[in-house]
């Protein structure tokens, strides 16, 4: 029997994780251990005070740091090596799982022995906006997919394409590879699976494998995160220089404006064009952040610690 713990780094959490736990202890494959990565003790502790979550849950493991300490690729290497699982699964703390099948359905493509990683499809929350769910079903299609190097002629960058939203790994392959990007500001998963895709590994998109997982983000809050995209490209270029994610973005926005179009729900197409041209924005002068001042670019980004280091 597989065994397969999983990590999720935690900020801040709320009742939605709390249900993401419950269902990881569903699972139809056990989950040897939950292994919480939590930034900041205080906020932890306001949610779990006077729970007995310690006696109901005998396989979690719980490692607090400092804000000032996390990072997406550090903190989550961090976390595997609490680890002596086979395979392991990156979540966030806002993924919930659809039905006790994710675990095992994000493990069957990890059988294959080229594969290093597979990852779950998102589902859109139902009280989400139309663009939303389309977004969502844009990005995450109910068809399964097997990428390798030989696709990267006709997907280019979303050959890449990897979310820790929820994805699993295969250990063995992960050490090979020597993990996560130590320091990164965003994009970790991408950036390791272009790494594994390189070095002649696979990545699975799949799809039997759900979760839901969606953001209904303001303007700014788009504007912020990319940016946080755009530095990550720029600070990689061994991975996006050659494949550059501006022409998949635009023909999301033209599928998303027809789709709303077709489904009569035009009122919503004035804020996908405006949550457009915020996420755009974000993205350009993301790509070009060496040539800012430092406290614009810090006021610009979504994670400001990050560039404390």
């Amino acid at each position: 029997m597989d065994k397969v713990d999983v990590i999720i780094p935690v900020y801040k959490p709320d009742q939605k994780f709390l249900t993401l736990i419950e269902r990881l202890e569903e699972q139809s494959v056990s989950v040897n251990r939950i292994i919480i990565m939590n930034t900041e003790q205080k906020y932890f502790d306001r949610l779990f005070y006077g729970t007995s979550y310690k006696k109901d849950y005998h396989n979690i493991v719980v490692k607090h740091l400092s804000k000032r300490e996390f990072d997406h690729g550090k903190t989550r290497n961090r976390g595997v090596q609490c680890s002596d699982a086979d395979y392991f699964v990156m979540m966030t703390q806002d993924a919930v799982p659809a039905d006790r099948n994710l675990l095992e359905e994000l493990l069957k493509p990890l059988h294959e022995e080229k594969t290093a990683a597979a990852y779950a499809r998102q589902l859109a929350d139902e009280s989400c906006s139309e663009a939303e769910k389309y977004t969502r079903a844009f990005n995450y299609p109910d068809r399964p997919a097997v990428k390798t190097k030989a696709d990267l002629e006709k997907l280019g960058v979303k050959t890449f394409f990897c979310s820790n939203v929820c994805a699993a790994y295969n250990r063995a392959i992960f050490d090979v590879l020597g993990g996560f990007v130590k320091h990164t500001i965003f994009n970790e998963d991408m950036i390791y699976a272009a790494k594994a895709i390189e070095k002649g590994y696979s990545i699975a998109y799949a799809a039997g494998a759900k979760v839901y997982h969606s953001h209904e983000y303001s303007f700014r809050e788009q504007f912020h995160r990319n940016f946080d995209l755009g530095v990550s490209q720029a600070q990689h270029p061994e991975v996006f220089a050659a494949y550059p994610s501006e022409s998949e973005g635009i023909r999301l926005v033209k599928q998303t404006v027809r789709h709303l179009w077709e489904v009569h729900r035009k009122k919503e197409i004035p804020a996908v064009v405006m949550q457009s041209a915020f996420k755009y924005a974000g993205y350009t002068l993301g790509k070009h952040y060496y040539m800012l001042p430092g406290r614009f670019v810090t006021a610009m980004s979504s994670n400001k610690d990050y560039w404390k280091f």
